[in-house]
């Protein structure tokens, strides 16, 4: 008997040298997988990273289209100028605030109102359709509700609610002039608690059932279930909310113009780039605020998507 010593190769070479025609094959194939989606990536190119790229070059030039004269190159003046100016500062701030207090009053709500949805009762399904209808209108047209339905002085049912409680004396105040940021704040957090209830119901629907039946059954009382049960559970659902609403919430754009119009220090940074942009036709200033907004998303987005990961790892152990 004989005993072939010839090694026999390997599944790993089995293939041929890289220029083999199974190698090209297999390459051929790959192309013809990815083919159908480059159109959509040139297009995305296009749309996306092509005026983003426009917008840096210009960050660093004096353009100004009352001066055309003057054009060139101006370095890190445009940056410098609107982190000293004062007026970015004062928007920088208003964003700051608004993003702070509507994220966080979103949170507030749509934690109370997912966890009254995860109770079982007769038409919740109705009613979960209906909680997320805010979410749904377009922002335009929700900032235009909430200035002439609901503020509006004369007509607006804030006003009409206080003279059918207190009578034809009770007060009419003006909403947007006495408390403009606030007249925002309240308009964006309507739009975006649904938001968050809707990202903290399908934490609350995660959970371990067994688990908390059994911490009842051992006597632990509703607030022992949700303080040592139910929040440590949500913590990277509600941390996820708030970096997601805070992504949008500080480009918002639509109910500072449609409600205040920017006045009233109710001015944020995307307004002031607006106002810098189309008002003072300072490219070059608007395109270095636009570049801050942008890395300050990124930074907020890199958080997001650490928190979207951590999520899945914990779904698949």
């Amino acid at each position: 008997m004989s005993v072939d010593t010839e090694a026999r190769p390997s599944g790993r070479h089995a293939a041929g040298p890289p220029g083999s025609q199974s190698t090209m094959l297999r390459k051929t194939g790959d192309w013809a997988r990815r083919a159908p989606l480059l159109p959509a990536l040139v297009f995305m190119i296009i749309v996306t990273q092509l005026p983003f790229v426009v917008t840096i070059i210009t960050s660093f030039m004096d353009w100004n289209a009352y001066y055309p004269d003057e054009r060139g190159f101006a370095g890190i003046d445009n940056f410098r100028r609107v982190l000293t100016d004062a007026n970015t500062r004062q928007a920088i701030l208003v964003t700051i605030l608004l993003t702070a207090a509507v994220v966080l009053i979103s949170l507030l709500l749509g934690l109370g109102i997912a966890l009254l949805l995860d109770r079982r009762f007769r038409g919740r399904g109705v009613v979960r359709t209906m909680m997320i209808t805010p979410f749904l209108v377009v922002p335009v047209a929700a900032a235009l509700l909430w200035k002439h339905a609901l503020y509006n002085p004369e007509y607006g049912l804030f006003n009409g609610l206080l003279t059918w409680i207190f009578g034809d004396n009770a007060p009419q105040p003006d909403w947007i002039s006495n408390q403009p940021l606030w007249s925002v704040i309240f308009a964006l957090v309507w739009q975006w608690t649904p938001f968050m209830m809707l990202i903290l119901l399908a934490g609350l629907q995660s959970r371990p059932l067994d688990v908390i039946e059994a911490a009842g059954i051992d006597g632990a009382s509703q607030w022992d279930i949700f303080r040592y049960m139910t929040l440590p559970h949500l913590r990277q659902y509600l941390e996820l909310s708030a970096l997601l609403g805070s992504i949008y919430v500080v480009q918002n754009f639509d109910a500072v113009f449609t409600i205040t119009s920017g006045g009233l220090g109710t001015a944020n940074l995307p307004y002031t780039i607006y106002q810098t942009f189309y008002t003072a036709h300072d490219y070059g200033r608007a395109s270095a605020a636009g570049v801050i907004v942008v890395i300050g998303t990124i930074i907020i987005a890199t958080f997001a998507l650490r928190s979207v990961s951590s999520l899945f790892k914990e779904e698949s152990r």
